[in-house]
């Protein structure tokens, strides 16, 4: 993988026009405009998307608007999960009753060391992470932190909100994983951390909260790697899922299930909102400040990952025409993100 390149310079012309031929939802001009549009073209979005889903599904030809039969039952599965009283939040395989009750005592000024280092204690999973990022961030103290209770104090909240959350959503994989799992989740998931380290610094510009940026960039990408695991059961080791059809109704239906699964565990209704304005493509939409740093982060995202593994061309200036003043900052710290994200 090639080394991460400086940050990239802020193109003339950053922001984008409205296009003419297709007016937003009301009469906006200048600056007004532009605070509340998408701020990747439609076009970019379709090209980056395109090399995205070939390298996710390691497809090699676009089959057009017929889906087979597999793909047919998967999005079958994901109706019946959908239209049925199932907890989305139950397919997130990381303790779904522990992290709603963590995250709630975290939101309290008064939280109780004490009580967190408690429930904490009741996952082991949970208790690996804190005690090894404690130790991570106090290098060089003569003792090793063993106590969960002393490392709880040493991360303090934002900290633990930050830990929690990741350890709640990273993927499992094991020897029982199938192909699709194997192949696309370690992918999806290190976009979605990566996204979500660098939307953080960029929320409080843009009227933000710092979390809710990192919660919907963690959580952009869960609908998916949830449904990795009916992808395996319904193919049964055959790898004939990728179409064109499947892949935009797949989008449509695993965005459903991540706002789902945000609103069970009591998630903002900001990130709730920002997840779902995901799938607007419509020239001249409106989008909340969450929604635009959102699809910013998720579309530098995958064009840093496309290029550092040399499946694109850094040096386009199509990628990068029209985006918006923050983009350059955004790409440098999705860069500078790849040493930060934890391995899954």
């Amino acid at each position: 993988m090639p080394p991460a390149r400086s940050p990239i310079p802020t193109p003339p012309g950053v922001r984008r026009s409205i296009p003419e031929d297709d007016p937003p939802d009301a009469p906006l001009s200048g600056a007004a405009a532009r605070e509340v549009q998408p701020p990747v073209s439609f076009e970019q979005l379709d090209h980056i998307n395109g090399a995205w889903n070939s390298w996710l599904f390691d497809r090699h030809d676009q089959r057009g608007l017929d889906i087979n039969d597999t793909e047919a039952r998967v999005l079958e599965s994901l109706d019946t999960i959908l239209s049925s009283q199932q907890s989305g939040a139950a397919l997130v395989r990381r303790m779904p009753g522990l992290v709603p009750q963590l995250l709630q005592s975290l939101r309290s000024d008064s939280f109780s060391g004490a009580a967190l280092s408690r429930t904490i204690s009741s996952d082991v999973v949970l208790v690996a992470a804190v005690i090894r990022l404690a130790n991570s961030s106090h290098q060089g103290a003569a003792n090793a932190i063993t106590s969960v209770e002393h490392a709880v104090i040493l991360i303090g909240q934002e900290g633990l909100r930050q830990l929690i959350t990741t350890v709640a959503f990273r993927p499992i994989i094991d020897v029982n994983s199938g192909f699709y799992t194997r192949r696309l989740a370690p992918r999806l998931w290190e976009h979605a951390e990566r996204c979500a380290i660098s939307a953080r610094p960029l929320a409080a510009e843009m009227g933000i909260e710092p979390f809710d940026a990192f919660l919907a960039g963690l959580l952009h990408n869960v609908g998916l790697i949830v449904s990795l695991r009916l992808m395996d059961q319904m193919a049964r080791g055959e790898r004939r899922l990728g179409s064109d059809i499947f892949l935009a109704q797949l989008g449509r239906d695993t965005r459903r299930l991540a706002c789902s699964i945000a609103r069970e565990w009591h998630f903002p209704e900001t990130v709730v909102q920002a997840l779902s304005e995901q799938g607007e493509m419509r020239r001249g939409a409106r989008m909340s400040p969450l929604g635009r740093l959102l699809k910013l982060t998720d579309y530098l995202g995958k064009v840093r990952l496309l290029v550092e593994n040399e499946l694109l061309d850094e040096s386009n200036p199509e990628l990068f025409a029209g985006l918006p003043p923050n983009a350059a900052q955004c790409y440098s710290a999705l860069a500078a993100s790849h040493e930060q994200a934890a391995p899954a």
